[in-house]
């Protein structure tokens, strides 16, 4: 029976200080031609990461490639770890530069770098909405105390829609502990099909230029923690914008400490609106999967 070779990369995205085993791990196929959908879903399935990208001939005007993000249960239109570390790898594979635009379902996404630190550029203006569940549903559904919630939760799509939870303090983010059945009631997006919250608040290890974040979402019935987000990150400055916040602003976001992935974001917004994300992309090594 005949076989292909489908070459591929592993990457961490939003490392920290040098630490190649910091940060959000990826995969990328070098070539997704070839492959159908189904089995893109079952690659994404098999490696079981958060997400798995594939590189494809773009189609859109001034794009440099297109790419398909697939979480191991469903297709993604954008997300932020995956288009920052596709990026290194597209910039490697079309000698692009340090200035890609990777064509996505939501759109084409501007990505560009200085090193391997890369920034992209938010891929629509935010859109938003009012959370329908009252302070003691949200602070249930967080195993939190009324006292830990601040201002006021928003729905809040830059490309992904999330529900944005600001806290009062950073330790309320590290004590929170969601309820996986009260996430599907309350915080469960009906564009995603899926239930999230991204829990922040203003202050980390250092000072207020830091922002101490966490994701959490539903998979197969039970809460899981994402190391480093970077479409709630976008999101996050989807909601400085709606909530009236003085701009420029720029913040480093601390996640995935809580589960030995420790994650940095920078979030920067600026005068003219607009949402940036960026962070470091480490590449630890090269495989292929013959199919």
């Amino acid at each position: 029976m005949p076989t292909t070779d489908y070459a591929y990369r592993t990457l961490n995205v939003f490392t920290v200080a040098g630490d190649r085993l910091s940060g959000n791990p990826l995969c990328v196929f070098e070539d997704g031609r070839g492959l159908s959908d189904p089995q893109m879903q079952a690659l994404a399935r098999q490696l079981n990461l958060s997400e798995t990208t594939f590189v494809l001939p773009a189609t859109a005007k001034g794009a440099t490639a297109r790419v398909r993000i697939f979480t191991p249960t469903f297709e993604m239109p954008f997300a932020g770890h995956p288009t920052l570390g596709t990026a290194q790898v597209v910039r490697e594979l079309a000698a692009a530069g340090d200035r890609v635009a990777l064509e996505m379902k939501a759109g084409v996404v501007e990505v560009t770098a200085r090193g391997d630190v890369w920034t992209l550029r938010a891929v629509q203006e935010p859109r938003t909405r009012k959370l329908d569940a009252s302070r003691a549903e949200i602070a249930a559904m967080l195993g939190l105390p009324e006292s830990a919630l601040a201002a006021t939760p928003l729905w809040v799509d830059t490309g992904a829609e999330q529900l944005v939870l600001p806290l009062a303090r950073p330790e309320d983010v590290r004590a929170a502990k969601p309820s996986g059945e009260l996430l599907v009631r309350h915080a469960f997006s009906i564009s995603r099909q899926e239930a999230m919250a991204y829990v922040w608040a203003r202050g980390g290890r250092g000072d207020e230029s830091e922002i101490t974040a966490r994701f959490f979402f539903v998979s197969g019935g039970g809460v899981v923690e994402d190391p480093a987000t970077g479409s709630a990150c976008a999101n996050l400055g989807g909601w400085f914008l709606a909530t009236g916040a003085p701009l420029p602003l720029s913040v480093t976001v601390r996640q995935g400490d809580a589960i030995g992935r420790p994650s940095r974001l920078g979030l920067r917004v600026d005068a003219e609106r607009r949402v940036f994300v960026e962070g470091e992309v480490v590449e630890l090594g090269r495989g292929v999967l013959r199919l």
